[in-house]
C-alpha cells in the first residue's frame, strides 16, 4: 500500500466524495475530508456512489483547514495542490509517494490562504473555452501518474503464457 494521499477542501457533491473514497480503496490511497462538507458525511448519495467499498478507504476527517494543516506540517508531507490557477501540468510535477493531492470544492476550489501553503500546484491542461474537469475525474487522473512514478506496483493480474507450436 501507497503513502500517497488525496485530501478534498469542503467537498460540497457527495457522489463525487463517494466515486473519490471508492477510487481510493481500489487503489490503496489514504483520503482526507477537511471539514466543513457541504453534505452530511452519511448522505446516502455518498453511501450509493461509494457502495461497499467504503469499509475498505483509510478515511481522516479534519474538523477544519487549520486542523489538517497542522497535522500536515507534523507529518512532513508535501501538499499538492489541482488547481485551474496553476502554471505546471499534473504530468510534468515529480511526485513522492507520501505526498497530499489536494483537491478543491467543486463550486469554488480552495480560498487564497490555502493556495498559498501548497508545496506544489499542478493543472489539467484542457481546451480553450472550458472551466474545469469533474473533481473525482481529477483524482484519478492525477493519483494515477502519481502512482506511476512512484512505482507503485501494479495489483497482480494472471498472465496468459503462449507457447508457440
Amino acid at each position: 500500500m501507497t503513502k500517497l494521499r488525496i485530501a478534498l477542501y469542503q467537498p460540497d457533491i457527495p457522489g463525487n466524495t463517494g466515486t473519490i473514497l471508492r477510487l481510493a480503496a481500489c487503489l490503496g490511497l489514504g483520503v482526507d475530508i477537511i471539514e466543513p462538507a457541504g453534505f452530511d458525511i452519511s448522505d446516502r448519495n455518498l453511501k450509493r456512489a461509494g457502495m461497499d467499498y467504503l469499509a475498505a478507504v483509510t478515511l481522516t476527517r479534519h474538523v477544519n483547514w487549520e486542523r489538517f494543516e497542522a497535522w500536515r506540517q507534523e507529518s512532513g508531507r508535501r501538499l499538492v495542490l489541482a488547481s485551474t490557477k496553476a502554471a505546471r501540468r499534473y504530468t510534468d510535477f515529480a511526485y513522492r509517494d507520501d505526498d497530499i493531492l489536494l483537491f478543491g470544492r467543486e463550486s469554488a476550489g480552495v480560498p487564497e490562504h490555502v493556495h498559498d501553503k501548497a508545496d506544489g500546484r499542478i493543472l489539467i491542461p484542457m481546451v480553450d473555452g472550458q472551466r474545469s474537469i469533474n473533481v473525482a475525474m481529477s483524482a484519478a487522473m492525477i493519483s494515477g501518474e502519481a502512482l506511476r512514478q512512484t512505482q507503485w506496483p501494479a495489483p497482480s493480474t494472471p498472465s496468459l503464457n503462449v507457447t508457440p507450436e
